[in-house]
């Protein structure tokens, strides 16, 4: 042990910047779900701050990726449970797995201090740099390698209502360069109120003040607008089979599973319903080549009257070779199959195995056919009149896919999921959580329907107004007003968070400019 601790690396995470780094992932950890602390958020970064003060920028590098570090291996524990429970990988090969990722993950907070400090050192305020930095590396992570859009400081405050609503014109990244600013102005005031010598941040507060009216004025008032219908509303009953993922795909499970996915949709739809919604891959076979059993499918909704919305593969041929989708199939009230989205951003690692020659010794984590493939383009279903635009689980991550469904014509976002693979985790809590902020975007309610939960019905204004507890049978019904297409958001899209990084290399070329004064 006292080998190890003498070891210079190790030694440099337990010394004092280190601890602090380490206590603010912890506090950045704290405010998700669960046990969703968002106020934390709020305090989080200010022991990092503390760590960062008279660092050097590869100190500061350092810093910034512990911090990280931390907050993630936190936010992501639930990941060993994917990997080793229905990935069937040894511990041994999880934890590397999940630490790689981890770490990938800090490094963007690593490169958000890194480069505050460098700014610090040539006279460019670390209250200017860091919220802008952090925005600028939480988008680009967002999009690079496939990209990773979870866990940013933004969606910690999901159920802060008034705060969120400016989600319609930044996204989530206005919120956390709101969080991050915060934290800076707090521990400036801080250190001037504990004589530091430090003065007190005067012009960073007021720039803060103005900001926090400004976003609660605009979040109370979009709160209090009246509902404009733009057309009339869907009655919809969510489906939650819950159905263990070990027999999802077991031919032998197969009609117990429609069974059950039937008699809670009959329960459900006794007092009458528009839409029908089952979760990602509800039926757990080839609903095109599967006659006898679509044709009970095709039955239910013509008992219930009803368009019936359910995830089952597909497959398609595509330059003369065959393709798997994972994809959504909307029946109508007559029981004709009238439109198939298709999952148009895969998981890797789920539904695919990125460099799949050289990682042999991975399964893919979606068992029963082979690897899938994306789909080709936003289809937008029509149930009667109304137009949905379906998120396959994981996608419903991204911003830009509902932000393309809803200006291709969508008004009721629809994400289906299978989150059984999270077990009991805050997994599926924190996948709710960002789901919220794609209704608030775009303006447009967002209807969940998960195997094991959470099962919910989240409105235009990101208020989440029914769900459903995890691993339990159930349904959820309710009358959901399609949304009016209409938010800055949709039109400009994440121009304020590329402005953050067109800033960020502004900053790292004047620093450039400036180098022979930094000791790098």
């Amino acid at each position: 042990m006292s080998a190890l601790i003498s070891f210079p690396g190790v030694k440099r995470l337990f010394d004092r910047r280190g601890l602090l780094a380490i206590a603010s992932g912890i506090l950045i950890a704290l405010s998700f779900p669960n046990p969703g602390l968002s106020f934390l958020a709020w305090i989080a970064l200010i022991p990092l701050l503390i760590a960062l003060e008279e660092s050097s920028p590869r100190e500061a590098f350092r810093i910034g990726l512990t911090c990280g570090i931390t907050a993630y291996a936190a936010i992501l524990y639930w990941l060993n449970i994917v990997f080793t429970q229905y990935g069937h990988l040894p511990w041994s090969v999880s934890i590397p797995v999940y630490l790689l990722l981890v770490l990938w993950l800090a490094l963007f907070y690593a490169l958000s201090t890194f480069i505050a400090r460098m700014g610090e050192l040539v006279g460019i305020k670390a209250a200017f740099t860091l919220p802008v930095a952090w925005v600028a590396f939480d988008f680009i992570r967002s999009f690079l390698f496939s990209g990773f859009a979870w866990g940013m400081l933004g969606h910690s405050q999901f159920r802060t209502l008034p705060l969120i609503q400016i989600a319609d014109l930044a996204g989530v990244y206005g919120i956390t360069l709101l969080i991050v600013l915060a934290n800076i102005v707090l521990h400036r005031a801080l250190r001037a109120v504990s004589g530091a010598g430090v003065p007190y941040p005067v012009k960073s507060a007021m720039i803060l003040l103005l900001m926090l009216i400004s976003t609660l004025y605009y979040g109370f008032s979009r709160l209090n607008e009246p509902l404009v219908t733009y057309s009339k509303p869907l009655r919809v009953a969510l489906i939650q089979g819950n159905i263990p993922q070990d027999v999802k795909w077991s031919p032998e499970f197969r009609q117990r599973t429609v069974d059950g996915y039937d008699r809670l949709s009959r329960e459900a739809a006794k007092g009458g319903v528009d839409l029908i919604v089952w979760p990602e891959s509800a039926v757990p076979f080839f609903f095109q080549d599967e006659p006898l059993q679509a044709e009970r499918i095709r039955g239910l909704a013509r008992d219930l009257n009803a368009w019936l919305l359910f995830g089952s593969p597909a497959h398609e041929l595509r330059n003369g070779r065959s393709t798997f989708l994972n994809s959504a199939f909307l029946l109508s009230p007559t029981g004709e199959t009238v439109g198939r989205a298709d999952k148009l951003h895969l998981v890797p690692l789920g539904e695919y195995i990125p460099f799949g020659k050289f990682l042999t010794f991975i399964n893919k984590l979606v068992v029963g056919i082979g690897d899938f493939s994306p789909g080709e383009r936003a289809v937008i279903l029509d149930a009667g009149g109304t137009k949905l635009g379906v998120q396959v689980c994981y996608e419903v991550i991204f911003p830009e896919l509902a932000r393309r469904y809803v200006n291709s014509g969508a008004r009721i976002l629809v994400a289906i999921t299978n989150d059984a693979w999270f077990g009991r985790s805050s997994a599926p809590y924190q996948h709710l959580a960002i789901s919220t902020f794609r209704a608030i975007e775009t303006r447009t309610p967002l209807i969940r329907a998960a195997n094991t939960g959470v099962t919910a019905i989240v409105d235009q204004n990101g208020h989440i107004r029914t769900m459903t507890a995890l691993f339990v049978e159930a349904y959820r019904t309710g009358e959901v007003q399609p949304g009016s297409g209409r938010s800055l958001y949709l039109t400009i899209g994440d121009a304020p968070a590329w402005f953050s990084v067109l800033l960020t290399a502004g900053v790292v070329l004047f620093v450039w400019i400036k180098r022979k004064k930094i000791n790098l």
